[in-house]
């Protein structure tokens, strides 16, 4: 007889079905083999003196600080361990609660909800401008198309496509200078016949190029801005196109200017959430989340973001990442822009760990084979 520690990456479906348990066995166990750890803030004590004694009835636990049983302080942070299934018995017994675990509730509901992707999709980057901050993401003309070629055949199934450089205090340009830059390559790509090799985003937030872009076959609009503009707003609900809402604090000329947050991820979801109800409000069908990585953010700030991603998830939108060779990397292990590709890689394969179902990137191969050896790990 031996044992084996399984690893908490299994995939606990495909092991219990390996093993033979029966239909109905599999999803029963696979609930209880998943756990959750949910940081919750400022709940009033008496409601977490109340959802102790609910998670400990059920087998699960609340992890309070000391003196929260004689209500030393009006409201404490606490942590809840439960699994899969614990958590589905919480959401529905505190619905009936007061001290407002009713509202914890549904927060709850949203975090027992929540799908990791399947599977991940690779953005390739070119930039058709000359200050971008990776030099080798520069193209123009027919190197452009060469260049994306080359990445749908490296396994990008997502081009973006821009004409301004979004770094930190990068100049302005004019939508006509933009339109001027990227025209060239949109008009190419009609004629080269790319659109039937992958889906192309046009990275701007310039109503004149946004709509130049999409009449000419691009399904997604990139837009750091994250729906400032309404003339955006309809045009993506016009053309059903894909919206992906950045975080940004300020503007590319400011952003990183001492950032400051007072929560950095309430903060980026709280964005969110006001958003989404925008693009609803303008009939935007398909979204997707981005929490903008380097833009307006401290080193600390884009560790957060990323290793709390997961919390996104309850905004039932995909999500990007976007950390490639940025300057997050220089910060952690100083290395010139061009030396950043392993600090890229593992950014963006934890993003993945936590819930990140499109990665932009400028080393699309390396990116592409990365991904496949982390989904052989997870299913062998």
């Amino acid at each position: 007889m031996q044992i084996e520690k399984l690893s908490s990456s299994s995939d606990t479906k495909k092991l219990l079905q390996d093993l033979g348990v029966d239909g109905g066995g599999v999803a029963i166990l696979a609930s209880k083999m998943k756990h959750h750890f949910i940081y919750i803030h400022a709940l009033h004590v008496g409601g977490a003196n109340i959802l102790k004694q609910d998670a400990l009835s059920i087998g699960a636990d609340l992890a309070v600080p000391r003196g929260t049983v004689i209500a030393s302080t009006s409201h404490v942070d606490c942590i809840l361990i439960a699994t899969q299934k614990q958590l589905e018995i919480l959401c529905k017994k505190e619905l009936a609660q007061p001290f407002g675990l009713k509202v914890l509730a549904k927060m709850l509901k949203e975090v027992a909800q929540i799908q990791k992707p399947s599977s991940v999709e690779i953005m390739g980057i070119i930039n058709a401008n000359h200050d971008s901050f990776f030099a080798s993401s520069r193209f123009q003309g027919s190197e452009a198309i060469k260049a994306l070629e080359k990445m749908i055949e490296d396994g990008a199934s997502i081009i973006d496509i821009g004409g301004v450089s979004s770094r930190p205090y990068a100049q302005k340009v004019s939508a006509q200078e933009e339109l001027l830059r990227v025209k060239p390559i949109i008009d190419a790509l009609a004629k080269e016949k790319l659109f039937e090799k992958a889906r192309f985003s046009i990275d701007s937030y310039e109503p004149e190029v946004v709509s130049y872009a999409l009449e000419n076959g691009f399904q997604i609009v990139n837009d750091i801005t994250g729906l400032q503009d309404d003339t955006i707003c309809k045009l993506c609900a016009e053309y059903n196109a894909t919206a992906v809402i950045m975080h940004m604090q300020a503007t590319p000329q400011t952003m990183q200017d001492s950032p400051s947050y007072e929560h950095v991820v309430h903060d980026v979801y709280d964005f969110f959430e006001q958003k989404i109800a925008k693009a609803n409000a303008f009939g935007i069908k398909d979204l997707v989340l981005d929490v903008g990585i380097g833009f307006g953010k401290t080193p600390m700030h884009n560790l957060q973001l990323i290793k709390n991603l997961e919390n996104f998830l309850r905004l039932q939108k995909p999500l990007l990442v976007g950390a490639s060779r940025k300057s997050l990397i220089d910060a952690i292990s100083p290395a010139p822009t061009e030396e950043r590709l392993a600090g890229t890689l593992a950014l963006h394969l934890q993003a993945v760990a936590n819930g990140a179902a499109i990665l932009r990137v400028h080393d699309v191969k390396e990116h592409f084979q990365a991904l496949k050896v982390t989904e052989a790990l997870t299913k062998s």
